[in-house]
């Protein structure tokens, strides 16, 4: 379950069970809260490029996604309708942020971030817990027949011209065919465009549209 807290951030009621980190999903009003913290970021290029952090801090250079074992520091992606999803491994205390557009998510930056966590942890994606954040929902996300075409790997009912894209969906699909356990994800319904003023949407606003800051990290 992804849930509001009292502070406007969503959360996710897994990741919650872990007390040794710490996340939010930011919204509109919460702006760049990370301002004054300890963070690390990439320069988001839609790619399925993952950074290990180890003591690095600010930005790190080209790339989508963020993982450590370094307690103390922030991992932050920012993102108006593309999805942030945050991964954690109990057994091996490391944590990830991605930065999922319907571009990463063409090239499974989530299956590329599991890998990572496995080949320099051992982290199997069996154990490993996640959650997705607020982000396009079905209901506005019409892609043209180019773009269809390249999710049929996970949609295969797709037709030939428009469609509705159900991102989180194959996301969820992703994660489990990469070994991610169902009951270990969950994920937002809320929809960047049309939940009201909750979120900035690019769909929504174009080049007016702002940013929401999402996060994650060890105690």
């Amino acid at each position: 379950m992804i849930y509001r807290d009292r502070d406007g951030f969503f959360r996710s009621a897994l990741l919650d069970s872990l007390d040794w980190i710490e996340h939010r999903f930011g919204a509109r009003a919460h702006g760049d809260w990370l301002a004054a913290a300890p963070v690390a970021r990439v320069r988001q290029t839609h790619s399925a490029v993952v950074w290990r952090v180890d003591s690095q801090l600010g930005l790190l250079g080209d790339g989508d996604a963020l993982y450590t074992t370094t307690p103390g520091t922030w991992l932050a992606v920012r993102t108006a309708d593309c999805a942030p999803l945050i991964l954690a491994h109990p057994g091996h205390r490391v944590a990830a942020i991605v930065h999922s557009g319907w571009r990463g998510t063409v090239q499974n930056i989530a299956a590329e971030t599991l890998n990572a966590l496995a080949r320099d942890f051992g982290a199997h994606p069996r154990d490993v817990v996640a959650a997705i954040g607020p982000s396009i929902g079905k209901c506005c996300f019409e892609v043209g027949p180019e773009v269809a075409a390249q999710f049929r790997p996970w949609l295969p009912a797709l037709g030939a011209g428009k469609a509705l894209l159900d991102l989180r969906h194959v996301l969820r699909c992703q994660l489990q065919d990469a070994g991610v356990a169902p009951e270990n994800i969950s994920l937002s319904e809320q929809c960047t465009r049309c939940s009201g003023q909750d979120f900035h949407s690019y769909r929504r606003d174009r080049d007016a549209a702002g940013r929401m800051v999402s996060a994650v990290r060890l105690r």
